[in-house]
């Protein structure tokens, strides 16, 4: 026995001297512990202070203006009913008010029954899409080996509309986040609009409204894979489709590139959300949801009450409470104040607005858990399937990203961050071959971005008219800016300009990246949560639904409630049909000066105001307890797991990367084209910007003059891609080894001729311009430049030769180019089919697009 004790007396010996040696820190050791928890509880309150800031400016100034516009008008309407009151016209303006107001509303109420029998006819169609246009189904996903609701829809271009099958195609991808297809094409002045307009083949990706039963994302990303294969076939002579991404689209269209690298042209992303923490503090509340509301597990309920379906009236229904002056109030009362000209456009909206869709569990647990509570797509950790990563890197086709400022939902910084989170720099970005295009539009609202007819006639033009463009543009990161316009309203005309960006611009969009922190702790407490209702809880869940009740469920949601009540269906609202007829025949609107109208306005205004401000409150309120909860110094410590974002390559890195290498290994190796398209890629990064009119030489030289015309679009992209690297990490090698590209005279001399033109007149280019092109001509041997090249060299000689394809035709390795600053649209880009002879009726000078 006194062995045992001797024993523990030891090991307790040992233990306090273990104790002692751990604990004995030195005073300085325990400032510096103290320090670092303060600096969290600091970094908590400032950010906490800076939302505070942000929001009580917000409401003291937008308030306080509005306030005062209200006032004011109250005043005015007040001496106007005095001096009617004066004059004793006033009843007469009360009468006339009484009758316009009874009519109105009843022509309202009319509406809103319409409404109802819409939505009622809508569903039992199964919520088709939404298009103004006739379409054709060309493949439907339930008949892929991996069945899934999705359909690849053609257009059917109007008669005064025809379609030039040589141009390149168009395939358009609409959000299914609780509404239905269609968003993108429900009126002329639309997307599909502007692309038709052009000839472009247009097709749209769809969904029918229930999901397939074990439908998953994966299986989704594989039929849209599919849908672009399809077209493709469907359009042999012409270029790569380009792949457009609306909202919830716009991230569907990054998953079909990064698995499917080779598969598509241009990508389009509309308002789409990528690095779902982002935002500014004091402006972007939607994404606080998951901290304040639950994480991925509030899906799997959901889901698992609607026997493994998600209602997307959900997802609808908590984008109104985003907004509910406008959801609530708003949009009724612009309808009532405008009923004789508003009632149609206000149908056609509700009909896509009232169409709810259905997403599998296993669908919408992938979409929070993986992007907007995880935020694993932007960290490259997000999986599509077992086995199967998503690297943003794998994309080659050119990004474009169109964001707003006036995005509530997907403000830019969730829009456009994931590239710094990608890319270590611009340089990389370009070494990769890539070539991303963003532009911020200052106050459209999120919708607008897909419906609105303005941008669809300027925007969404704009970038299809640039397409051809940003194709040539030399991989990078550039910002396109729509400047000025020339031409009447309905002929309108714009210049466009892309100016070289850096990483570092885009973060200055974002008011830093400190308020990111504390997400990370709201994705390890989801992941938790998950795992003990999936554990704990859903199966009792899952025992007390069935088909029937979960199908009830979805009837009596509020939204759809609201829609089918007021129908025909109802015996007390159907007789409005026959009012509202009446009423159209008997109709007396008040004038705009009748002051009970005015008041009316006023009173509106009053009314949406409050809605605003009790919305603005809310948000306070709840940004300020997400980081209350979840940016203390114990949750970021709790979160630290789920912080670090992709591990970034570091600069000194990227010259040892294979696509680096191989170029260089190259440096020797072709002929006139790489010899000329190393030239320019020197002329501009030596100028850094490139004018408009230089811009379009350059494009035309490289896209309608022989040798060039004769590549094709991949062939082009490579030579340029390769020398670029070879400019970026060879500069003064890629001089120096031009007489070895160019080995005639008669070469040297057209090639120098040839990139003297683009820049044009001698006496209008920058200093440094002409130090560049005397060095070119110093190489080569040839006399200083002494005068202008006013016409196109290509055009005015003997085309040269292509160097025979085992030496020119690069392998298809990443790689990069040196940016140039601002630029302009390019002409048109002849067809991939480069015969002599027209085709299908175009004529012999009409380029393909």
């Amino acid at each position: 026995m006194k062995d045992v004790f001797d024993a523990l007396e030891a090991g307790q010996n040992e233990f306090l001297k273990s104790m002692t040696d751990a604990t004995a820190w030195s005073p300085s050791d325990r400032v510096v512990a103290m320090q670092a928890q303060f600096t969290e509880f600091s970094n908590m309150s400032e950010l906490m202070l800076r939302a505070l800031t942000s929001h009580f400016n917000t409401i003291s100034t937008t308030h306080k203006a509005r306030a005062q516009k209200n006032v004011d008008a109250l005043g005015h309407l007040a001496e106007t009913v005095k001096d009617h009151h004066a004059d004793g016209s006033l009843m007469d303006y009360w009468q006339s008010y009484w009758t316009d107001a009874s009519q109105r509303m009843v022509l309202t109420l009319d509406t809103l029954r319409r409404r109802g029998d819409i939505f009622l006819e809508h569903e039992a169609a199964g919520c088709p899409p939404v298009l103004i246009y006739d379409y054709e189904v060309v493949v439907d996903g339930a008949d892929l080996p991996r069945p899934c609701n999705y359909m690849l829809l053609k257009i059917v271009p109007p008669a005064d509309f025809p379609v030039k099958e040589w141009k390149r195609p168009y395939i358009i991808i609409d959000p299914r986040a609780g509404h239905g297809a269609g968003i993108g094409g429900f009126k002329p002045d639309s997307q599909v609009g502007v692309a038709l307009k052009d000839g472009h083949p247009v097709y749209f990706v769809g969904f029918k409204r229930m999901p397939e039963k074990g439908q998953t994302l994966a299986d989704v990303t594989h039929a849209e894979a599919s849908f672009v294969r399809t077209v493709m076939d469907l359009h042999p002579d012409a270029p790569k489709p380009v792949v457009t991404g609306n909202c919830q689209g716009g991230w569907a269209t990054l998953l079909l590139a990064a698995m499917n690298p080779d598969l598509t042209g241009p990508i389009v992303l509309n308002g789409s959300p990528v690095q779902t923490w982002s935002g500014k503090v004091g402006e972007n509340p939607m994404r606080y949801n998951g901290g304040i509301l639950g994480g991925t597990y509030n899906a799997m309920l959901y889901s698992d009450l609607g026997h493994g379906v998600f209602d997307g009236a959900d997802i609808v229904q908590n984008f109104e409470l985003l907004n509910p002056a406008r959801n609530y109030f708003g949009k009724y009362y612009d309808l009532y104040s405008k009923v004789d000209t508003e009632q149609q456009r206000f149908l056609e909206f509700e009909r896509w607005w009232g169409g709810y869709f259905l997403l599998n569990e296993a669908e919408m647990k992938w979409i929070v858990e993986q992007l907007f509570v995880g935020n694993r797509l932007a960290k490259n950790e997000a999986r599509l399937e077992p086995g199967r990563s998503i690297d943003l890197k794998q994309i080659r086709s050119p990004i474009i990203v169109f964001a707003s400022w006036g995005d509530n939902i997907t403000p830019p910084q969730q829009a456009l961050n994931w590239i710094a989170d990608t890319y270590a720099d611009e340089r990389e970005i370009a070494i990769r071959g890539q070539r991303i295009i963003y532009m911020i539009h200052e106050q459209v609202g999120h919708l607008g971005i897909f419906v609105s007819s303005k941008i669809a006639n300027k925007e969404h033009s704009e970038v299809t008219s640039t397409l051809k463009t940003i194709e040539a543009l030399a991989p990078g990161l550039y910002e396109m800016k729509i400047d000025d316009y020339e031409g009447p309203l309905l002929d309108r005309t714009f210049t466009v300009s892309f100016h070289e960006r850096k990483i570092e611009d885009l973060q200055t969009l974002d008011d830093g990246r400190d308020d990111e922190v504390p997400f990370a702790a709201v994705a390890r407490n989801s992941e938790q949560q998950a795992e003990f209702y999936d554990v704990c809880v859903r199966p009792w869940v899952q025992a007390g639904v069935t088909e029937k009740s979960a199908e009830l469920r979805r009837q009596i949601h509020p939204l759809r409630v609201q829609r089918a009540a007021f129908s025909s269906q109802n015996p007390m609202v159907a007789p409005l049909a026959e009012w509202a007829q009446r009423v159209r025949g008997e109709r007396k609107p008040a004038g705009s000066d009748n002051p009970f109208v005015q008041a009316e306005h006023i009173t509106a205004a009053i009314v949406e105001q409050s809605l605003d401000l009790y919305r603005d409150v809310r948000d306070t309120m709840y940004e300020n307890m997400f980081f209350a909860m979840w940016g203390t110094p114990y949750m970021r410590w709790f979160g630290r797991t789920h912080q670090p974002g992709r591990t970034l390559k570091r600069k000194e890195d990227l010259r040892a990367l294979p696509a680096v290498q191989s170029a260089l290994m190259r440096i020797d190796e072709g002929g006139f084209c790489e010899a000329v398209i190393r030239m320019l890629i020197l002329l501009a990064d030596s100028r850094g910007n490139v004018r408009r009119d230089r811009l379009e030489r350059s494009a035309h030289v490289l896209t309608n003059d022989e040798p060039f015309k004769s590549l094709t679009v991949d062939e082009r992209s490579m030579i340029l891609n390769e020398q670029n690297l070879i400019v970026e990490f060879a500069r003064d090698e890629a001089v120096s080894s031009l007489p070895k590209l160019l080995k005639t005279k008669k070469d040297r001399e057209l090639a120098a001729k040839v990139v003297q033109y683009i820049p044009g007149a001698i006496d209008e280019m920058a200093p440094h311009t002409l130090e560049m092109l005397q060095t070119f001509h110093e190489v080569l041997g040839l006399p200083p430049v002494a005068s202008d090249i006013t016409e196109d060299p290509l055009q005015t000689s003997e085309p040269t030769s292509r160097t025979p394809k085992s030496a020119t035709t690069p392998p298809p390795v990443p790689v990069m180019a040196e940016a140039t600053g601002s630029v302009a649209p390019a002409k048109a880009e002849p067809p991939r089919k480069r015969s002599p002879a027209p085709r299908r009726g175009k004529s012999a000078n009409e380029p393909a697009e």
